[in-house]
């Protein structure tokens, strides 16, 4: 789950990690108030959308930037007026881009050098990563790619948490004064105390500055907590912005079901993520192209299957059903029923093929044989994939 800027700043001050001050607001009639409770001086009008690249992204009516810096308040309220209720385009949001609704000003800072700053989970070892650069305000990606020797990690023991020599080797290597190093200390140490206590997946800091007298701040901030972890935290879950996300996630997640939306035609309903991706890969195999991701779990219920299937076909890209379910612990029969009352109470008319194996199978496709529904088996993974790709070719 992810979290604008400014509620990132928020949590960012529980934990004491230093950054501008900032207002928050949904309103153009707040704009003002907003802009008033800041020191004066220079503003930064920041548009609020889940995606990076936002300085460099153009709104759909041609309005460049969705980060301004302003000399005035009257220029501040001007750019904020632009940006809210616009549609920004960054390279992060696709063509369709996403709609600002609401603006955070923060106020100027006076930056020396900019430096880059994550915590991180590292797959390959299991364990938190910091991660720092001398190269901060820049796609960090191109700075791996062109200049990896600027980048330093620190993987982190949890059973230990960061030691001070960990955090003494990273600021030597930014090459910090020694004030700064303190500085910089400390508010590392306090950015990975927020990312275990809240089960982050990911904290970054692009940039992360220095000022003429020394400070360290956190210039932008993202984040991204764990979700099967939301449950410890229902001050995060609390910060979630259903305008941000896809409506058929949403309502995916009101079954306690796993589904990403795709750019193909051949939606897919499996029991599993490794068996998801595996379909995946076997419907592209077969020239096809998934419209999603869809794991029912484990141990779905015949609403479940319904309700998954009522998801699949609000995607108006779907022109071919794949179901693929490996009954371990599931019963495949249950799976079964659910697709015949889906499809008898939906009124499905695209292509659906079907693919059963294990606990209860020979059940499940009697129940799909006698259902009278125009249904394609498959006798392998394989051999379904095929058929619903030239079904929807």
């Amino acid at each position: 789950m992810n979290i604008h800027e400014y509620q990132a700043k928020q949590l960012f001050e529980e934990y004491g990690i230093p950054c501008p001050k900032g207002s928050a607001t949904s309103s153009s009639e707040e704009f003002e108030s907003c802009i008033d409770s800041l020191p004066e001086g220079l503003v930064v009008v920041k548009s609020q959308i889940h995606a990076g690249g936002r300085g460099k992204g153009t709104f759909t009516d041609g309005f460049k930037g969705g980060v301004k810096l302003a000399k005035t308040k009257e220029e501040a309220i001007e750019y904020a007026n632009k940006m809210l209720g616009n549609t920004l385009v960054t390279i992060q949001t696709g063509e369709a881009g996403r709609k600002v609704q609401t603006i955070y000003f923060t106020e100027g800072a006076d930056i020396k050098k900019e430096y880059y700053l994550a915590v991180l989970l590292d797959r390959a070892t299991s364990r938190p990563v910091v991660v720092a650069s001398t190269e901060g305000g820049m796609d960090i990606e191109t700075v791996a790619e062109e200049t990896p020797d600027r980048i330093f990690k620190v993987f982190i023991d949890p059973a230990y948490g960061i030691a001070d020599f960990q955090l003494r080797e990273l600021v030597t290597k930014l090459g910090l004064s020694k004030l700064e190093s303190k500085n910089a200390m400390k508010l590392i140490r306090n950015l990975y105390t927020m990312f275990w206590e809240k089960d982050a997946d990911m904290i970054e800091i692009n940039p992360l500055i220095t000022t003429a007298s020394e400070d360290v701040l956190a210039l932008d901030a993202k984040v991204s907590f764990d979700s099967n972890a939301l449950y410890r935290h229902p001050e995060i879950v609390a910060l979630r912005d259903l305008n941000e996300e896809d409506p058929k996630e949403i309502e995916a997640s009101k079954f306690h079901l796993s589904y990403i939306a795709l750019d193909g035609n051949i939606a897919c309903l499996v029991n599993g993520a490794g068996l998801a991706m595996s379909t995946m890969d076997i419907i592209k195999h077969f020239g096809g192209s998934p419209a999603n991701f869809l794991d029912v779990g484990g141990g779905a219920t015949k609403d479940q299957v319904v309700a998954a299937f009522k998801i699949i076909l609000g995607d108006p890209n779907v022109k071919g059903i794949f179901v693929n379910i490996f009954g371990g612990i599931m019963d495949c029969d249950v799976i079964a029923n659910g697709i015949v009352d889906a499809v008898k109470e939906v009124g499905l008319e695209l292509p659906l093929v079907v693919r059963l194996e294990g606990n209860n199978v020979e059940a499940g496709k009697k129940t799909l044989d006698s259902s009278g529904l125009t249904i394609v088996s498959g006798d392998s993974m394989a051999d379904a994939a095929q058929k619903i790709a030239n079904l929807v070719a």
